[in-house]
């Protein structure tokens, strides 16, 4: 076989001359024009979040095609599908469950995608390279989890533990990774799984260990409002609401772990002659450290409650100003230790294909796993892309089977 270039330098490349492996890599490059085809298929049904039911049904559909095992869908909207170990048998696996002894590798992609309903996410070929929202992010991760499992049924490898295969709903922003806090919750102390690998996104180098985690508030400040000139006194809920963000703003950050305060979105108010009755701010607070993401939670809701203290000094009956604050969502920070074997496995999984392994945080369906304990990471799928969350996203399949190639390895590896 041609194999990729760069591996004859690792203490490992004898596994890409191994008979499984050699089978793998000729079945990927023979199935990769199939599988651009079902990656510009799935692209092109809207799914945004919290709207992927037809996603996810075709995405069933393809489960079953390549061979996976007691498909489901669960109550969430999740797309689940087995490959079994060599030691699970019949009798023990089941729909939604797996031996205890012999908990799953889990492996997944995210069905939504951050465009509204409307948008339209026809792909369309540029040059070489294929143009459409979410054609990278994360039709790409969802085109790989299905090559990983075609390539694992038709070549028979066979492998210590269960795969669960899963499209998850809700990972983007609004999502608040609903669909993987159910696979998590619902199969708590059945399946909580011995690790978890997310597809997500293009790339051959960069492996998330670190989940950042975020809080995301909506803050409203409402008052009695008035005419500006004749009720003009009254406390002004853009007023408070502004000193409450430039002191928020100036917020001592840490700089170990890294951490984060953005204020995203705002408004309020209904004409210009008015004092408005209310004002909102949206927030967003990210941090690599739990402690250090409630700490700075905590010094927003102080800062916000002393600047409601000052605005309750106004003048005897003009009126008081009342502080909501809505959680919009809440995502874990969380970390996989390097000398876990997930972690090393897809490090020597990068190196084996000559490429120099990125270690990176971000924020993904794996920042749940980790916070619970589990090994979990997040990888690209090969190929390249641009523009994510944009109308211009791109995809383009240069090294898209090495990145298949890449995912297959780390599987193997953690034997």
């Amino acid at each position: 076989m041609e194999s990729p270039a760069g591996q004859s330098e690792h203490p490992k490349s004898h596994l890409l001359s191994e008979p499984e492996v050699c089978h793998a890599w000729t079945h990927i490059q023979a199935t990769d024009q199939w599988l651009l085809e079902r990656q510009i298929e799935i692209t092109s049904i809207p799914a945004p979040s919290f709207k992927e039911e037809a996603r996810g049904k075709r995405m069933a559909e393809l489960f079953r095609e390549v061979g996976l095992q007691d498909v489901v869908i669960d109550e969430v909207g999740n797309v689940l599908g087995w490959y079994p170990g060599r030691w699970c048998s019949n009798r023990q696996k089941r729909a939604g469950a797996a031996p205890a002894e012999h908990p799953p590798l889990i492996i997944s992609a995210h069905l939504d995608t951050v465009f509204p309903e409307g948008t339209d996410v026809t792909p369309k070929r540029e040059e070489g390279r294929i143009r459409a929202p979410g054609i990278s992010d994360d039709g790409r991760g969802l085109a790989a989890l299905l090559a990983l499992a075609r390539v694992m049924v038709d070549v028979t490898l066979t492998l210590p533990q269960p795969l669960l295969f899963v499209a998850t709903v809700g990972e983007e922003g609004p999502g608040n990774l609903r669909g993987v806090r159910h696979l998590l919750a619902h199969r708590s102390g059945k399946i909580q799984g011995c690790g978890f690998v997310s597809l997500d996104g293009v790339g051959m180098d960069r492996i998330i260990h670190r989940g950042v985690g975020s809080t995301r508030l909506r803050l409203s400040l409402r008052g009695p409002g008035g005419h500006s000139w004749t009720d003009f006194g009254r406390p002004n809920p853009i007023h408070h609401l502004g000193r409450m963000v430039s002191r928020a703003g100036s917020l001592p950050l840490p700089p170990k772990p890294r951490s984060s305060l953005t204020v995203a979105r705002w408004g309020g108010g209904t004409s210009i002659n008015s004092i408005p009755q209310e004002a909102w701010v949206e927030v967003d607070l990210r941090s690599e450290g739990a402690a250090e993401l409630k700490s700075l939670e905590e010094d927003l809701h102080r800062v916000c409650a002393e600047e409601l203290e000052n605005a309750s000094e106004a003048p005897e009956g003009s009126g008081r100003l009342q502080l909501e604050v809505q959680e919009i969502g809440r995502r874990p920070a969380g970390y996989t230790d390097l000398s876990e074997p997930i972690v090393r496995a897809a490090v020597e999984a990068t190196r084996l294909l000559g490429e120099k392994p990125r270690l990176v945080a971000s924020s993904t369906d794996a920042n749940l796993p980790m916070s619970l304990g589990i090994p979990a990471i997040t990888m690209g799928a090969g190929g390249s892309g641009g523009g994510i969350h944009t109308l211009e996203e791109w995809y383009d399949n240069q090294k898209g089977p090495e990145g298949i190639l890449r995912a297959l390895l780390t599987v193997l590896l953690l034997d």
